[in-house]
């Protein structure tokens, strides 16, 4: 089992991301994948997740990133990703997806201006 992040990188206030995260070894379309992060001193934070769903799956988010983040995810692909929008300098972190109790390496998410 394998999760690979990337996307991450500097981006300004205001400014949008996408993440993904490329699963392999196993049968992606039947779990649940989650994201979470971890800003530098702070423990490491739910961001949300989506369901194993037929129909693209379900979406839960903390309320910190209700209405600017979107998980969404390509069963196809064995993909899912992190759409970020409005990105504010709190949500600088280090970003992980997670599934079938394998969490990534990481993708470092900085914003600053």
């Amino acid at each position: 089992v394998q999760l690979v992040e990337s996307g991450g990188g500097l981006v300004q206030p205001r400014g949008s991301l996408r993440l993904s995260c490329a699963a392999s070894g196993f049968t992606f379309s039947a779990y649940a994948l989650t994201w979470y992060r971890q800003a530098p001193g702070k423990g490491r934070e739910l961001v949300g997740y989506i369901t194993r769903g037929g129909d693209g799956g379900r979406t839960t988010y903390v309320d910190s990133v209700k209405g600017r983040f979107t998980i969404s995810r390509d069963n196809a692909k064995n993909m899912a990703y992190l759409q970020m929008n409005s990105l504010k300098p709190e949500d600088t972190a280090v970003y992980y997806c997670y599934a079938l109790g394998v969490l990534g390496q990481g993708t470092q998410v900085t914003v600053s201006s």
